[in-house]
């Protein structure tokens, strides 16, 4: 899937597309055929840059029932040639758990849609799975035939049958399947589910990687030959390290993480941090210096995840440094640090926007730390961030660090959290929005009485609004 291209923070396209609560406010006050087409363009063209962890289903669901809106380009769209040559699950799956989330609400187009695409669809199976929420066991049992005629009947289909039994995501339908009255369906489903689960025991009995009695040099060699293979095993080796190393062995893997390969490196540099071995900081500082770009990754990530005071020392010498060890430093100190490092995790926060812009990954530690740690004068480098970014996740972690720091949050950004596209978000609106304002007490009292919004959502609803106001 290609990068997406996302519009200016200050249009309508690009406020949608961040899934920003002032996205839903001005697509309301447009002109309708104008919102529409810029939300089609958001659902169609997907802008998340993670589409497996960041939320937009929900929030553009609820636009399309606010505006009304029509189904034409989202079928359209699910129909089209290219929906044969591009399967790829991140083309349509945006649109489907869109139309997921409309059947929730009652629009019957929407079901429609979800049931012939599960019958018709390249990617089916992400329609079957909104289903299997949604709709009814007539209209489940009436996609059984189509979705197995999918599978031809010979050897080979039945074994791809019964991997997408066994790894099918909601087992629903499979479940109705399997208890159809229609005999050649019941077997054939019920055959794919035995066979899963066989497969399922037959790996479990077939391990591989490291066994009881593995020496040190074994388990670097399987770390080496993993890196070998494009796989990243450092970190499970570094855990049976601890289960095979003992005392004897540290100057072996000291040595190891000096000058050793570099699947053996970073399997000794994670686990003498890990350990908090007195030579693991000085080992860490050469491996940035000397080590390839596998090599330094992997000395920067074990020095994150030390605790210890010596490590929360060095990175206060580190913290300035103009390189990898120096972000990591900056990351350890909001996440580890004192009152006293205020001014270098600000300085680190100012460096990473100035150097990488506002979707540096670096802001995500360093924006949370800003907020745990209450420094005031960060607001308008996270009014920024929060304005500009295009991870829906980071602009709620500026939003709770706006909370901490910024005075200004209740009455001014809180008001659109209300309408976020992210449920954390939303929450943090919830407690904090001001309620003097005639939309956030409206806008709380829907969120209260939507049966598809989050749980802990509508417990901070409740905190804020008396349950005679909840009714609606």
């Amino acid at each position: 899937m290609f990068e997406p291209v996302i519009a200016p923070s200050g249009t309508l396209l690009g406020l949608l597309q961040r899934g920003r609560g002032d996205g839903t406010l001005h697509a309301l006050t447009a002109p309708r055929p104008e919102a529409l087409a810029a939300l089609n363009h958001c659902v169609l063209r997907d802008p998340r840059h993670d589409w497996q962890v960041e939320n937009r289903s929900l929030y553009y669901a609820r636009l399309y029932l606010d505006l009304n809106g029509e189904l034409d380009a989202i079928e359209a769209h699910l129909f089209g040639a290219e929906d044969v040559l591009d399967t790829d699950e991140s083309r349509t799956g945006l649109a489907l758990a869109v139309l997921g989330h409309l059947a929730s609400y009652g629009r019957r187009d929407a079901l429609e849609l979800l049931r012939r695409y599960a019958a018709h669809g390249s990617n089916w199976a992400w329609a079957l799975d909104e289903l299997a929420l949604r709709d009814d066991d007539a209209g489940l049992r009436a996609l059984a035939a189509p979705v197995l005629a999918r599978f031809p009947a010979d050897p080979e289909g039945d074994a791809e049958l019964a991997a997408t039994v066994r790894d099918a995501f909601e087992p629903r339908p499979w479940r109705l399947w399997a208890e159809d009255p229609r005999e050649s369906i019941a077997t054939r489903v019920r055959a794919a589910h035995e066979t899963g689960c066989f497969d399922r025991w037959q790996r479990q009995m077939r391990p591989t990687g490291p066994r009881p009695g593995w020496s040190v040099q074994a388990v670097f060699e399987w770390a080496q030959q993993g890196l070998e293979r494009g796989a990243a095993l450092h970190v499970p080796a570094a855990r049976c390290l601890t289960a095979v190393a003992g005392p004897e062995d540290r100057a072996e893997i000291v040595q190891a993480a000096k000058d050793g390969g570099d699947g053996a490196r970073c399997t000794a540099l994670r686990y003498l941090a890990d350990g908090n071995d007195p030579d693991a900081l000085g080992l860490i500082e050469d491996a940035v210096a000397t080590g390839s770009t596998v090599v330094v990754d992997a000395a920067v990530d074990a020095f994150e995840r030390m605790r210890s005071l010596a490590a929360i020392d060095r990175a206060r010498g580190w913290a300035r440094r103009p390189d990898a060890l120096g972000a990591a430093a900056g990351r350890v100190l909001a996440c580890r640090g004192g009152a006293q490092d205020r001014d270098l995790v600000l300085a680190a926060l100012r460096e990473a926007v100035r150097g990488e812009g506002p979707d540096a990954p670096t802001l995500w530690t360093l924006v949370d730390g800003t907020g745990r740690l209450g420094i005031a004068c960060a607001a308008p480098v996270l009014r920024h961030i929060y304005r500009e970014t295009a991870s829906s996740h980071l602009r709620g972690r500026a939003a709770r660090a706006l909370a901490a720091t910024d005075p200004s949050f209740a009455t001014g950004f809180a008001v659109e959290c209300l309408w976020d596209c992210e449920e954390t978000t939303r929450e943090i609106a919830a407690r904090h929005a001001e309620t003097g304002d005639t939309r956030v007490v409206e806008r709380l009292r829907r969120l209260a009485a939507d049966p598809a919004e989050e749980a802990e959502v509508q417990t901070a609803v409740r905190s804020r609004i008396g349950p005679e106001e909840t009714a609606v």
